[in-house]
């Protein structure tokens, strides 16, 4: 049986601790399509067929360094060589070489191989083989993802938005004539630009269609029975990169309660754009929809003049909308000031807004002046603001030694976030000096005996054994 290409520790470590999974959810959730080849069969859509399939041989002429990647390709027998060459970006071009030229029944052996590579060199070789098995053979390609146990839920967006990047009326057929193979991809999917998990299934295919053909993609996303607000949603933020008026039009046929989710979508865009012309149309909405509107205009604003966003945030009124846009803003402007990010934070009065800003500013303040950002988390009065700031300090720092940065744990307030935050020093600091940590993990009284144990014997914090790691 084959075992899972990622490990399922590693996913329910990060899992529990809520935070993103590095690596795999971004990196499988870029769906990368690369090369070219004739997706599954079906009908419908035969205008949008046509265009993708104009695309496609488009890419075939256009691949004029083929010849010359065969040459290249015979010279390599395994995804084992590849890796042996220098440099990543020789890796990758490889790896896109040998995968173009596979055929369509050589897909499974070499996905069975996967299993064999260390962590990062699987990640990197999964997200290009099931790319390019999609565009090739998407209907097996998705078949062998039921093999996969768990991990087959990672790889089916791969395989779903390279099918849909080429074909994607066929893949929306396939989407909804088995709706059951993405529920828990719809589930995990999110909405306006503002989730923590990515697209859905069907969002997925509407981003790709509406590259391709918008008003085809829009008509699609229109008829589906689940999912619908989603799907039109992805059309619109893919039309409005380029048209964000145009797709304010378009909101009108959504139905009531999606239509929030794509108005952020549009002022988000627009405010990066124009956002004159941005905050005007947002405070032509309804009030209902005006606050979470301006918030993301305001957004969009940040990506450009996070100065200026910080002055339109003084001027809102409504709180919820204000908290959302705080964090996005404050994060934008530490990037070329810091300080000034941080001085701008500590002029509001909103201590929730602080909380979840220490989350995104702390991390690249503890990267550019560790010191002075321990100074902060020293000075501070809320012990929330204080927890936050310290706890990703702490997750963050990779210049302090592990017996500085227990200190800075030992600041933490909240008994369940300073246990986790020893934990994660402790971690580390048996990485570095095993008998130092072994007996700073002995005298704790912020970690529990479980994870005492796991850090002791070399296991996982959370969950599990080391099954899947790098061997």
């Amino acid at each position: 049986m084959l075992s899972p290409v990622f490990s399922t520790d590693y996913l329910y470590i990060n899992m529990k601790t809520n935070l993103l999974i590095p690596g795999v959810a971004l990196a499988i959730g870029l769906g990368v399509g690369f090369g070219v080849g004739k997706s599954g069969s079906g009908s419908g859509g035969d205008s949008a067929t046509a265009k993708a399939n104009t695309r496609t041989r488009s890419g075939e002429r256009s691949s004029a360094g083929g010849d010359v990647a065969s040459a290249r390709n015979k010279k390599v027998r395994s995804v084992d060589e590849i890796y042996l060459k220098p440099g990543q970006s020789n890796r990758i071009q490889g790896l896109l070489d040998f995968y173009s030229n596979l055929s369509a029944d050589q897909f499974s052996a070499e996905a069975e191989k996967l299993d064999a590579l260390p962590f990062n060199e699987r990640l990197l070789a999964s997200v290009l083989l099931f790319g390019k098995w999609a565009e090739v053979d998407p209907t097996a390609a998705m078949a062998f993802t039921d093999t996969m146990g768990m991990t087959g839920m990672f790889v089916r967006p791969t395989v779903l938005q390279g099918w849909a990047s080429t074909d994607p009326v066929n893949a929306a057929k396939y989407y909804t004539e088995n709706p059951a193979q993405f529920a828990m991809m719809n589930m995990m999917g999110g909405r306006g630009g503002r989730g923590m998990g990515g697209q859905g299934a069907a969002g997925i295919i509407a981003s790709e269609w509406a590259k391709q053909d918008p008003a085809g993609a829009m008509a699609w996303a229109s008829e589906l029975k689940s999912n619908k607000g989603d799907a039109m949603t992805a059309v619109i933020t893919q039309v409005a990169k380029t048209d964000p008026a145009k797709t304010a039009e378009m909101v009108g046929s959504m139905e009531v309660d999606d239509q929030g989710a794509a108005y952020e979508t549009i002022a988000r865009q627009w405010g990066a754009k124009s956002f004159a012309e941005a905050s005007a149309w947002a405070n032509g909405l309804p009030e209902e929809q005006r606050g979470a509107a301006m918030s993301a205009a305001i957004e969009g604003l940040a990506q450009n003049d996070p100065v200026g966003a910080a002055g339109e945030i003084s001027k809102m009124t409504d709180v919820e909308a204000r908290r959302d846009a705080v964090p996005i803003v404050a994060k934008s402007y530490a990037r070329t000031d810091v300080r000034g990010s941080i001085d701008w934070l500590n002029s509001l009065d909103d201590n929730d807004a602080k909380i979840d800003s220490m989350r995104e500013v702390m991390p690249i303040w503890a990267a550019s002046d560790s010191e002075a950002a321990l100074g902060f988390i020293k000075s501070q009065n809320s012990p929330k603001v204080k927890d936050s700031a310290a706890e990703t300090y702490i997750w963050s720092n990779r210049a302090s030694k592990p017996a500085e940065l227990v200190e800075v744990a030992g600041m933490i307030t909240d008994e369940g976030s300073r246990g986790r935050a020893t934990g994660i020093v402790a971690a580390r600091w048996m990485q570095e000096d095993k008998e130092g940590a072994t007996q700073f993990i002995n005298g704790s009284d912020s970690i529990n005996k479980d994870m005492k144990e796991r850090l002791l014997s070399g296991r996982p914090m959370w969950g599990g054994d080391r099954r899947g790691g790098d061997r």
